[in-house]
C-alpha cells in the first residue's frame, strides 16, 4: 500500500518544511534536516548527530525517568535538582536534612549512594526491527496481537542483553507502524556529588512552577561508578568512576537573545497524533478527574507532615512529584481550553477524513480508523476504576510491594520468556532495589490514609466498574474499609526490609499461600488485577494493530499540506533546536528571555518558597560576578527561555550552543505551553533552562566546589 510505505522516510523528506522550533526529532532524522539545522545556526556536522556512539549524543543519558549528561571523563553527570530529588531525599533524615541544606562532596569518598532502584542508562544502539515484529503479529487480533508483539520483543531483548551490562527494549514509533530495538548500558552505582539547598534548587516551588520569569538553580551533580573491572555493578566502596565515551564541554560564554540552541534528551510521552475523541476525553474528563484525586493525596501527605518532620522527609519526593503533576495537568487543561484544542482537533480530523474519502485507500483505512474510535470509547467504560487501581499501586509502598511479590510468584510458574515484562529474571535486581528503598519512604499512617482516600472513591463506583475481589476484601462501607486496613497494616511484617527481601527469594507457593496479612490481601486481589490487565491488553493489541491506519492517513494528509510528521515522544532519545526567544504571553504582557540575580532579591520574602539562603543573598549583595556576568549588561544571569520543543522527561536535558558546548540545563516549561504535549503552538511554546553561568558562579562563590569546576574544565575564578 502506497500510504503505508511512506512513513518515516517521508517525514524526513518533509522535515525542512517544519518550523525550526517544532519537532522532537529522532537522531536518524537529523542528517535529512541538516540544511535547516545549519540555516538556524548550528555549526557542527548534522551527520554526527545521527551517530549515538559519537559526541554530543553519546554523552546524553537517561537518568531515572528523565535526562542528564556526562560533563567529565570521570563519570560526572549533570541533571536537575528535581530529577535527583529522590536521591537527595533518600540520603536525608531529620538529623541530616540534605533537602533543606544541600550537599557538597569535597572528595570521592564523601559521595553518597543513590536509592538502590535508581538507574542511569547510556544509549548505545537504536536499530529498526519493524519487519520482524510485524511479521510475528501478522494475522492476529486483540490479546493475541499484543502477545505476539510482546513475545518477539522479549526475544529481541534477550538476544540484545546477552552482552553483559546492557538493558534493552523494543519501542514503537507512529503507534505501531515502526518498531526499534534500543540498546542501553545500565549503570547501577550512582552517587550524589553536589546539590544546592532547596531554596536554590527549588526556589519558588509550586508558586513558580511552570511560570516565567523564573529564578531557580535547578541542578545537581551525580557520579556514575562501575566495578574495578570496568563493568556495571551494584554499589560497593571499591567501585571506580565510569569513564564515558564522551562528555560535554561546559561553555565559558553564555547566551543572548536570538542565539541558536539545541537540546537532546529523553522526552516522556506526547499525544499530538491522538484522535479527536482522545483529545475530548483528556479535556472533559481525564485531566480534571486526575487533578482532583491527586490533590486529595497531596493534602493527606502535607497534613501529616506538618507535625512529623521524619514523615515529611520520607514522603518529600512523592509529594514533590504529586505537586508537579497536579500543576502540570492544571496547566495542560488550561492551555487546551485556551487554544480550543478539542474543536481544532475535530476540525483537523474531519478534514483529514474528508480528504481520505477521495483516496483509493479509503476503503481499507476508514473501517480501521472507525474501529480505533470504538476501542477508545470502550476504554472509557472503566476509566475511573482503572485510574484508582493505578494510583493504588503507584502511590503506596507496602501495598505496591505486596502486589509485586504476589505477581512475581505467579509469573515464576511460567518460563522466563513467557513472564510478564517487569517480572523476568532480568528484572529481579531492580525489584530488590524497589523493596529496599521502601524503608526510607514509608510511614504506616500515611499509607493507610492514602489507601482510604482511593478505596473510598472505589466504593462509590457504579456496579459495572466494581471488582468482586475488591468488594470482598474491603467491604462496601467506610467502616468496613477502615477496619480492614487497620487489621492488615497492624499485622503485616512487610514493613521489615529483611522480610520483604526474604519473600522475594521465597518459593512461589509459599508466597501465594503466605499468612502475612498484606501478602494474603494481595493474593486475594490478584485475580481481579489480572482480569483488568487482560481487558487492557486485548484493547491495546487491537489499537496497536489498527492505529497505523490512522497514522497512514495522517502522514499522507500532512504531506499534502507540506508539513512534517515526527513520531510522538516515547522516552527515546530525541533532539530539538531553536533560539533563545522572548515570550509574548498575552495582550500587553511580554517577557524578556533572561532573568538575573536581581530577581531573586526582588522575590525574596524570607519565607518559603521565596526564602533565598543568606549565603546567596550575601553573595548577590557583594556582586562579585567576574567571569560570569553578561558581558553586555554586567548582570548575573540565572535562567533563560528558548523555543525548544520539550515535554516531561526532558528535565535535565543539556542545552547546547551552535558549537555544541553546554550552555544550559532544561528544567521546565512556561504555563502558556504546558499543553504542548497534546498541541504545539509556536506562539507560546517555550522551555526554561538554568543558565550554566549561574551554576558555575554558585559553585565558585556561594557553595564552593572548586575541584568539581576544575573537573568540568571551567576552573573557579
Amino acid at each position: 500500500m502506497r500510504l503505508r510505505k511512506l512513513g518515516l522516510a517521508m517525514a524526513m523528506v518533509l522535515a525542512p518544511a517544519a518550523q525550526a522550533d517544532e519537532g522532537m526529532w529522532m537522531p536518524s532524522q537529523l542528517p535529512a534536516i541538516g540544511k535547516s539545522l545549519r540555516a538556524a545556526g548550528f555549526q557542527g556536522n548534522p551527520s554526527d548527530l545521527a551517530d549515538l556512539t559519537k559526541a554530543p549524543l553519546s554523552a546524553v543519558v537517561k537518568v531515572g525517568g528523565a535526562t542528564g549528561s556526562f560533563v567529565s571523563d570521570d563519570g560526572l553527570v549533570l541533571t536537575n535538582h528535581h530529577v535527583a530529588f529522590g536521591v537527595i531525599q533518600y540520603n536525608s533524615n531529620a538529623q541530616r536534612d540534605l533537602i533543606q541544606n544541600g550537599f557538597v562532596s569535597h572528595a570521592r569518598a564523601e559521595e553518597l549512594p543513590a536509592n538502590p532502584d535508581f538507574r542511569l542508562r547510556v544509549t548505545t544502539g537504536f536499530d529498526k526491527v519493524s519487519d520482524k515484529v510485524l511479521a510475528a503479529a501478522k494475522g492476529k487480533t486483540g490479546r493475541a496481537y499484543f502477545d505476539a508483539v510482546d513475545a518477539i520483543s522479549k526475544t529481541l531483548v534477550a538476544e540484545c542483553e546477552r552482552e553483559p551490562g546492557m538493558r534493552c527494549s523494543v519501542v514503537n514509533m507512529f503507534y505501531g507502524r515502526d518498531f526499534y530495538l534500543v540498546k542501553q548500558l545500565e549503570l547501577r552505582d550512582v552517587r550524589l556529588v553536589y546539590a544546592p539547598p532547596r531554596a536554590i534548587g527549588n526556589y519558588g516551588d509550586e508558586v513558580d512552577n511552570f511560570v516565567w520569569p523564573r529564578h531557580a538553580g535547578d541542578f545537581t551533580l551525580l557520579r556514575a561508578y562501575v566495578g574495578p573491572d570496568g563493568k556495571p555493578a551494584d554499589y560497593a566502596k571499591d567501585n571506580v568512576p565510569y569513564h564515558p565515551p564522551a562528555h560535554l564541554q561546559v561553555a565559558q560564554e553564555g547566551v543572548r537573545e536570538g542565539d541558536f540552541v539545541m537540546l537532546a534528551g529523553y522526552p516522556g510521552i506526547t499525544y499530538r497524533h491522538r484522535t479527536a475523541a482522545e483529545f475530548a476525553d483528556q479535556v472533559q474528563w481525564r485531566l480534571p478527574t486526575t487533578v482532583q484525586v491527586m490533590q486529595q493525596l497531596q493534602h493527606i501527605i502535607e497534613d501529616t507532615g506538618r507535625d512529623d518532620r521524619q514523615a515529611a522527609i520520607r514522603y518529600a519526593s512523592q509529594l514533590q512529584s504529586l505537586k508537579n503533576g497536579i500543576k502540570r495537568f492544571e496547566g495542560e487543561l488550561d492551555g487546551l481550553k485556551r487554544s480550543d484544542a478539542v474543536a481544532v482537533r475535530h476540525k483537523d480530523e474531519d478534514a483529514m477524513l474528508a480528504w481520505l474519502a477521495t483516496q483509493p485507500q479509503a476503503a481499507t483505512l476508514r473501517p480501521q480508523i472507525d474501529e480505533v474510535n470504538q476501542l477508545v470509547a470502550s476504554a472509557n467504560a472503566t476509566r475511573e476504576r482503572d485510574l484508582l487501581l493505578s494510583l493504588m499501586q503507584s502511590q503506596t509502598q507496602l501495598m505496591r510491594s505486596a502486589i509485586m511479590l504476589q505477581r512475581l510468584a505467579h509469573e515464576r510458574g511460567n518460563p522466563d520468556a513467557h513472564r510478564e515484562a517487569g517480572y523476568q529474571v532480568r528484572d529481579e535486581d531492580l525489584m530488590a532495589g524497589t523493596l529496599r528503598q521502601v524503608q526510607r519512604r514509608y510511614d504506616p499512617p500515611i499509607e493507610k490514609r492514602l489507601l482510604t482516600a482511593l478505596l473510598t472513591r472505589y466504593q462509590k463506583l457504579p456496579d459495572a466498574q466494581r471488582l468482586p475481589e475488591f468488594d470482598a476484601a474491603f467491604g462496601r462501607t467506610p467502616e468496613a474499609l477502615s477496619q480492614k486496613l487497620d487489621q492488615v497494616y497492624g499485622a503485616t511484617q512487610l514493613g521489615d526490609e529483611t522480610q520483604r527481601l526474604a519473600w522475594l527469594k521465597a518459593d512461589p507457593a509459599a508466597v501465594s499461600k503466605s499468612s502475612d496479612a498484606l501478602l494474603s490481601l494481595a493474593a486475594q486481589l490478584q485475580p481481579a488485577l489480572l482480569r483488568a490487565e487482560n481487558e487492557r491488553k486485548s484493547r491495546e493489541g487491537d489499537l496497536l494493530r489498527l492505529r497505523p491506519a490512522y497514522m497512514d492517513a495522517l502522514i499522507a494528509y500532512r504531506e499534502k499540506q507540506g508539513r512534517a510528521v515526527y513520531p510522538d515522544a516515547n522516552s527515546t532519545l530525541r533532539v530539538s533546536y531553536g533560539k533563545v526567544t522572548p515570550l509574548k504571553a498575552r495582550d500587553a504582557v511580554s517577557y524578556e528571555p533572561l532573568t538575573t540575580t536581581a530577581g531573586i532579591v526582588e522575590k525574596n520574602t524570607g519565607a518559603a518558597p521565596f526564602d533565598a539562603p543568606k549565603p546567596l543573598l550575601d553573595a548577590i549583595a557583594k556582586g562579585d560576578y567576574e567571569g560570569y556576568a553578561d558581558a553586555k549588561t554586567g548582570t548575573m544571569p540565572v535562567d533563560f527561555l528558548s523555543n525548544l520543543d520539550t515535554t516531561g522527561g526532558n528535565s535535565g536535558s543539556p542545552v547546547l550552543n551552535a558549537k555544541g558546548e553546554l550552555v544550559g540545563l532544561n528544567f521546565d516549561s512556561n504555563w502558556e505551553a504546558v499543553s504542548a504535549s497534546w498541541m504545539f503552538d509556536p506562539r507560546y511554546k517555550r522551555a526554561i533552562h538554568v543558565d550554566l553561568r549561574y551554576m558555575r558562579w554558585l559553585m565558585d562563590k556561594v557553595y564552593p566546589a572548586p575541584q568539581l569546576l576544575k573537573e568540568m574544565g571551567v576552573p573557579a575564578h
